[in-house]
């Protein structure tokens, strides 16, 4: 256990940032979830909202640094690939 003040603060703030990032990880699965529930059944228009929600949420994680940059793109064409697949 820390004695020293700045890092009893340090590891609360540690403890906070680590579940916004379980959070936003969690949040990105499930819309995934969404998103392919929504191709699968064919519905372009829930799968438009869900998508650009999705999106949105990864952008965000990717700003946060909860996410790497290439895991974000990764992401992001794997959505895009769903998108377009329900399209044509």
């Amino acid at each position: 256990m820390a004695n020293i003040a700045s890092q009893k603060k340090r590891n609360r703030r540690t403890i906070t940032q680590t579940q916004a990032n379980i959070r936003f990880g969690s949040a990105i699965k499930t819309l995934f979830r969404g998103v392919e529930d929504a191709a699968a059944a064919g519905d372009a228009e829930a799968l438009s909202a869900r998508a650009r929600e999705l999106e949105k949420t990864i952008d965000k994680a990717e700003a946060r640094n909860v996410l790497h940059r290439n895991t974000a793109a990764r992401r992001k064409q794997r959505l895009a690939r769903i998108v377009a697949g329900v399209a044509s």
